[in-house]
């Protein structure tokens, strides 16, 4: 009797959500400290929402700020080879989202980030000391 060939399915958000990685946590927290990002924070949604774990917030200074975040953003997630759902960000918006299912990183400006105050969405989450992270 031949074994049948079964087709693994595409990974959906819940299959592909790992263990967070505080060790991926810490390399994005260091790469955006060393690029000078304000005001940065670490929440810890797992409890709270179904879509992610962690949330990285952080400001930049300006537009070309903002775009050296998400770059180097961007190079320590493909060099950790960590996947990236999508990356929501358009010219001078002031608001970039990076989606790496256990953990999503927005980065805005001062303006957007004190109109959209999304720490306030998120009151009830646990923040993650940067120096836990940071080490």
């Amino acid at each position: 009797m031949k074994a049948k060939a079964t087709r693994k399915a595409k990974p959906t958000r819940s299959a592909a959500k790992l263990k967070p990685s505080l060790r991926l946590l810490g390399l994005i927290v260091r790469a955006l400290e060393a690029k000078k990002a304000e005001d940065l924070r670490v929440l810890d949604v797992s409890k709270l929402s179904s879509i992610t774990d962690y949330l990285v917030l952080a400001t930049g200074t300006s537009e070309p700020h903002l775009r050296a975040l998400r770059i180097e953003l961007e190079r320590v997630l493909d060099d950790e080879k960590a996947m990236i759902l999508g990356v929501d960000t358009s010219k001078e918006s002031g608001w970039t989202v990076v989606d790496a299912f256990e953990l999503m990183v927005h980065l805005f400006s001062p303006e957007n980030r004190n109109k959209y105050r999304i720490e306030t969405l998120w009151k009830d989450a646990a923040e993650v000391p940067l120096a836990k992270l940071a080490g």
